[in-house]
C-alpha cells in the first residue's frame, strides 16, 4: 500500500515538473508542446477556420466589377493599438499580460470566431511559452503568435498582427513557417497602404531557393495585391502569372486566373482573355461559380462572328444544363448582347426578357438588361418605352448613389418631362379630334366601342364559367377544395363569380318586389310588370350617353384643351431640340405648332428655334423664318441676335432709371422678402421697353426667390421659363445650368 503512495506522490511530483516553464528540460519542452498544440491551439484553429468558413460563406462578389484579388472586404480599417505589456512572455502589440485573455471585455457569445482564436493563441502564449534566457524552448509558440497575427488581420486589426508576425521573425528566425509569417506580414502591409516595404520583403522572399510551391504561389499572389494598389497593372498580370503556375490552393489559383483574364479584357487584349478564360473553364478542381462565369466573359471577348456563333451554341448547352439555374439572367443577358452585336434587335431583346425573368435573378443584371432595353428603343426614337425602362432600373436598383444609377436618374427624368409632354399632346389631340367630329360619326364612334367592350366582357364572362364548368367537373381547376357538392350553390368559386357578375350589371339591389325596375313610381298596374324589363337600370358602359358627356363643347372648354396642346408641342419643340438632339421630331413639333393657331407669346421662340434647326442642317427654310422674324418683330431680341449674331446682350447699355429698379428688386430678395420681390417684379416687367436687357435678368432673379420659398418643381418651371425664353442671355444660359444640376 505504501509502494502505491509513493508511486502516486512520485507520478504526481513529475507531473508538476514537467508542467513547469522555467526549467529546460526534454520532458518540459515536450509535455509543454504538445499541450500548446494539441489542447489550445487546435480550439484555436477550429475557431479561425469557421471565421474563414463565414467569410467565404457570406462574400458575395461582384462579377460585373474587377474582383479584388483576395475576397475580403474592410469597410473601415481599424487601427486598434491596446497598452503595451512587457516581460518574456509578451505576444506583443494588443496582448495585456495583466489579463487572462485579450484586451477584449466582451463576454463569448459576442466574440466572432476570429476573437475567440485569438484568445486561444494568447491563452498558449501565457500558459505554455518557455522563453528561458532570451531563447524559446517551445517549438509550438511560433505557431501560436502566427495564429494571433491572422485572427488579428481578420479582425481589422493591422497593426498588432504586424507586431505579432515581427515577434516571430525575430525570436523564430529557422522556425518552419517563417516564410508563412513573412507572406502575412507583407499582407498587412498592403492592407495599412505600406506595398513598398511589402514589395521589397516578397521579392526577397522569392529569390530563396527551393521555397515549396505554396509558399510561391502565395508570395506572388500577396505581390499581384501589392502592385494592385501602385495601379500597375503589367507587374499585376505578371505576378498572377507566376501565382497560377502552380495549384496548392485550388480556390485562389482560380480566383488569380479570373482576375487575369479580367484585367486582359479591360485593356481590350481579348484573344489573351479568352486563352484565360478557357484555360480556367478546363480547370476541373476551380470553384463552379468561377468556371461559368469565365464562359460568360468568354462572350465579351469573342473577337470574330465566327467565334461569336460559337460561344452561342456553347450557351445553348449552358441554358439546358439544369445546374446553371442560378445564373440564366447572366447567360440570357450574354446571348442578348452577342444577338445585338449580330444585328439581330428582335432576338436581342426576347433574350433581355428572358434575364429579366429568369428565376432568383440579381438586381444588378436587372439593371443591366433594362439599360440595354431602354438604348434600344431610345435608339428607335421610342422615348416613352425607353423612359419606362429606364424608371425600371431605378426601381430595382439596390445602391442608388453610384455615378452609374445617378446617371440613368438624370435621363430618366428628362425623359419623364418628355413623355408627360407627349401623354399629354395625345390625350389632348384625341378630345379636340372627337370634339371636332359631327353627332352622327361621334355617336357611330362611340358605339364601336360599346359593342367592343360587351364582347370582351361576354367573352372573358364566358371563359370564367367554362373554367368553372371544367373545375367542377373534374375536380381541379377554379374548383374550391371544401365543395360539398355539384349543384351551383356548393360551388363557392361559382357562386362568388355569380355574385360578381350580378352587382357589376345591377348594382347592390334591395330584396324586394320588381327588384329590376329603377323608378317604383311608373308602377300604375301589374301589367307594368310585363315590361320591366325595358325600364331595369342600364349598365352606364354601354350607354352611347355616358361618353358622350366627356366631350366638351363650349368654347371656353375648347379653346384650354387647345392651349394646353399647343403648350406640349412648344415644350416638346425644345426637348427634343435641347436634351435630345433629334432636330427632326423639334421641327415637327414646332411647326405643328405654329398652324395650330398658338397664343401670340409662342409664335415668336417657335419660329426662332425653327430658324435655328434650319440653320444647323443648312437647309434654306431657315431663311423664311429668320424673314419673319426681322421683318414681323424688328426690335424684338431676337431679330438682333440674327442680324448680329456676335452680340452680347448682357453687356447692352442699360437705362440708369432702370438699373435702379433692378437694385431695389434684388435688395428685397437679399433681404429675404422673396414674395415681395416677386410682386415687385412682376408690376416692373410690363414697364420695361420691349427687348431690354433688364427683362431677363428680372425673369432669373423671379426665379430663384420662388426657389428660396417654393418646392423644387416651381424652381425647376420658373428657371425652364428663362432657360426657353431667353436663351442667348447670360441668364438664358445660367437658368439652363442650374436646371441641369437640380435634375
Amino acid at each position: 500500500m505504501k509502494n502505491i503512495q509513493k508511486i502516486g506522490f512520485l507520478s504526481v511530483l513529475l507531473f508538476v515538473i514537467s508542467c513547469s516553464t522555467k526549467k529546460d528540460a526534454f520532458l518540459n519542452r515536450n509535455y509543454n508542446a504538445l499541450t500548446t498544440q494539441y489542447n489550445i491551439l487546435y480550439n484555436g484553429g477550429v475557431a479561425f477556420d469557421q471565421g474563414l468558413s463565414e467569410i467565404n460563406l457570406n462574400y458575395e462578389d461582384d462579377f460585373f466589377e474587377l474582383l479584388p484579388i483576395e475576397p475580403l472586404s474592410f469597410e473601415n480599417t481599424k487601427f486598434r493599438i491596446p497598452i503595451l505589456s512587457t516581460g518574456a512572455k509578451d505576444p506583443g502589440i494588443g496582448f495585456d499580460f495583466n489579463n487572462k485573455t485579450n484586451a477584449k471585455s466582451e463576454p463569448e457569445e459576442q466574440l466572432t470566431p476570429f476573437d475567440i482564436a485569438e484568445q486561444k493563441a494568447v491563452k498558449a502564449i501565457q500558459k505554455h511559452s518557455m522563453n528561458i534566457n532570451g531563447k524559446e524552448r517551445n517549438k509550438k509558440i511560433d505557431d501560436a503568435y502566427l495564429l494571433l497575427g491572422k485572427s488579428r488581420y481578420y479582425t481589422e486589426r493591422f497593426i498588432p498582427a504586424i507586431d505579432a508576425y515581427n515577434y516571430i521573425i525575430a525570436n523564430y528566425p529557422n522556425a518552419s513557417l517563417i516564410n508563412e509569417t513573412k507572406i502575412w506580414r507583407a499582407k498587412a502591409h498592403i492592407r495599412i497602404e505600406n506595398e513598398e516595404l511589402a514589395i521589397e520583403t516578397l521579392e526577397i522572399l522569392l529569390r530563396k531557393p527551393d521555397l515549396p510551391d505554396f509558399i510561391r504561389e502565395d508570395a506572388n499572389t500577396a505581390l499581384a495585391m501589392a502592385y494592385t494598389k501602385l495601379d500597375s497593372i503589367n507587374t499585376v498580370r505578371n505576378y498572377l502569372w507566376e501565382a497560377t503556375k502552380t495549384s496548392k490552393n485550388k480556390t485562389q489559383r482560380a480566383r488569380n486566373l479570373f482576375v487575369l483574364g479580367q484585367l486582359y479584357s479591360l485593356d481590350k487584349i481579348k484573344d489573351t482573355a479568352s486563352i484565360v478564360f478557357k484555360k480556367l473553364i478546363s480547370f476541373k478542381q476551380a470553384p463552379y461559380k468561377y468556371k461559368i462565369h469565365a464562359a460568360i466573359e468568354l462572350a465579351k471577348n469573342s473577337v470574330s462572328d465566327s467565334s461569336s456563333l460559337a460561344i452561342l451554341e456553347r450557351y445553348k448547352k449552358l441554358i439546358k444544363n439544369r445546374d446553371n439555374r442560378p445564373y440564366l439572367d447572366e447567360i440570357y443577358y450574354q446571348v442578348a448582347v452577342l444577338e445585338q452585336e449580330r444585328d439581330s434587335l428582335s432576338l436581342a431583346i426576347l433574350n433581355y426578357n428572358k434575364s429579366l425573368r429568369a428565376k432568383n435573378g440579381g438586381a444588378k443584371q436587372k439593371t443591366y438588361s433594362y439599360e440595354q432595353l431602354a438604348k434600344i428603343y431610345f435608339k428607335e426614337l421610342d422615348y416613352v418605352t425607353s423612359g419606362a425602362y429606364y424608371d425600371s432600373i431605378l426601381q430595382v436598383a439596390n445602391n442608388k448613389n453610384t455615378l452609374r444609377i445617378k446617371r440613368f436618374e438624370r435621363r430618366a427624368k428628362n425623359l419623364s418631362s418628355l413623355v408627360k409632354y407627349e401623354k399629354n399632346l395625345q390625350k389632348n389631340d384625341s378630345i379636340l379630334i372627337l370634339a371636332a367630329l359631327p353627332k352622327e360619326q361621334l355617336e357611330k364612334y362611340f358605339q364601336d366601342y360599346i359593342d367592343k367592350i360587351k364582347k370582351e366582357d361576354e367573352e372573358l364572362a364566358q371563359k370564367k364559367l367554362n373554367q368553372i364548368s371544367f373545375g367542377s367537373s373534374f375536380g381541379g381547376g377554379l374548383q374550391s377544395t371544401d365543395a360539398k357538392g355539384k349543384w351551383y350553390f356548393y360551388n363557392s368559386q361559382s357562386l362568388g363569380f355569380g355574385k360578381g357578375e350580378f352587382k357589376r350589371v345591377w348594382g347592390n339591389r334591395p330584396l324586394e318586389d320588381n327588384w329590376r325596375i329603377s323608378d317604383k313610381s311608373i308602377l300604375v298596374n301589374e301589367s307594368n310588370i310585363d315590361n320591366d324589363i325595358a325600364t331595369t337600370i342600364k349598365n352606364p358602359r354601354y350607354e352611347i350617353s355616358t361618353y358622350l358627356e366627356t366631350v366638351p363643347t363650349s368654347a371656353k372648354e375648347l379653346d384650354s384643351i387647345a392651349f394646353d396642346r399647343n403648350t406640349a408641342l412648344f415644350e416638346l419643340g425644345l426637348i427634343y431640340k435641347e436634351q435630345f438632339k433629334n432636330p427632326k421630331k423639334a421641327i415637327r413639333n414646332l411647326e405643328r405648332l405654329l398652324v395650330s393657331e398658338p397664343d401670340k407669346e409662342l409664335i415668336l421662340p417657335a419660329n426662332f428655334h425653327l430658324y435655328q434647326l434650319y440653320l444647323l442642317s443648312g437647309n434654306s427654310k431657315a431663311t423664311e423664318y429668320k424673314n419673319f422674324i426681322v421683318n414681323s418683330y424688328p426690335d424684338s431680341p431676337f431679330s438682333k441676335i440674327i442680324l448680329n449674331p456676335e452680340i452680347e446682350l448682357s453687356k447692352e447699355k442699360e437705362v440708369d432709371e432702370d438699373s435702379e429698379v433692378y437694385e431695389i428688386a434684388y435688395r428685397l430678395y437679399k433681404d429675404d422678402f422673396f414674395e415681395d420681390a416677386i410682386c415687385f417684379i412682376d408690376m416692373t416687367i410690363p414697364t420695361l421697353a420691349e427687348g431690354s436687357i433688364l427683362v431677363s435678368k428680372f425673369e432669373l432673379l423671379k426665379a430663384y426667390a420662388i426657389g428660396k420659398y417654393q418646392n423644387k418643381d416651381s424652381y425647376i418651371t420658373a428657371l425652364e421659363k428663362v432657360a426657353i425664353g431667353y436663351p442667348q442671355t447670360e441668364q438664358g444660359k445660367k437658368a439652363l445650368e442650374i436646371m441641369k444640376r437640380l435634375k
